[in-house]
């Protein structure tokens, strides 16, 4: 979920328990050597945004991303910042506000189209995942769902592609994936929420019944 470094870029450290215990560079945290070394355990997120035909919109990360470069992936992937305005514990405003703020840095979709009230977390994961030996991931990623019809004007910095799938299309995806057709790859946190989750809180999506699926007590370790 890196694509740069800014030196006031700082990813908020959190413990198994999701407890902040400090803040490190983007960079740090995804050097895989640390990642195995120390504790470099940073809250992330993932956006699940669908639109009012409960389509599923995905991104194909750009090329220039540091971890899984040309992977196609949910529709939005970062971390919240270790600032005021993303430290909010309180319904877990932080990092809905992150989510509203990379939407429009990805994707180009403005604030009013994605109000920070209308993302649903559903629950968190805990996973690690390497990327290509040097780069990985180890995060604690809350995963947020929201149902809006947006504009969108993807930053090619950031992104390569987008598309809108319904279910039959996204395991289309999913078996040309496993397959290897294509050179087409998937991000790994995003087959974990497929493998997992996705299909079940898909059901909640169409019904609109999301709320009753949510479960942000548990912390789901995957791997």
């Amino acid at each position: 979920m890196v694509s740069s470094y800014p030196t006031f870029y700082r990813c908020i450290l959190v413990d198994e328990s999701d407890r902040v215990v400090g803040h490190e560079s983007k960079y740090n945290c995804h050097l895989w050597e640390k990642i195995e070394s120390g504790n470099m355990l940073h809250r992330a997120f993932s956006v699940f945004l669908f639109n009012s035909k409960y389509e599923l919109l995905l991104q194909q990360r750009s090329a220039t991303k540091v971890t899984f470069p040309l992977v196609w992936t949910n529709t939005c992937c970062s971390h919240p910042l270790y600032r005021e305005s993303e430290l909010i514990d309180e319904d877990h405003l932080g990092v809905r506000n992150a989510a509203q703020r990379k939407l429009l840095d990805e994707l180009g979709i403005p604030a009013e189209d994605v109000p920070v009230d209308q993302f649903i977390p559903l629950g968190r994961m805990l996973y690690k995942a390497p990327s290509d030996g040097k780069w990985g991931e180890h995060e604690l990623d809350y995963l947020l769902f929201i149902v809006r019809d947006v504009n969108n004007n993807p930053n090619p910095d950031e992104v390569a592609d987008v598309k809108y799938v319904n279910r039959d299309q996204l395991k289309e995806l999913l078996r040309k994936a496993d397959a290897g057709e294509e050179g087409l790859k998937l991000s790994p946190w995003f087959r974990l929420v497929v493998d997992n989750f996705l299909f079940k809180w898909w059901d909640h999506v169409e019904k609109g019944s999301l709320k009753e699926a949510a479960d942000m007590k548990t912390i789901h370790k995957l791997t």
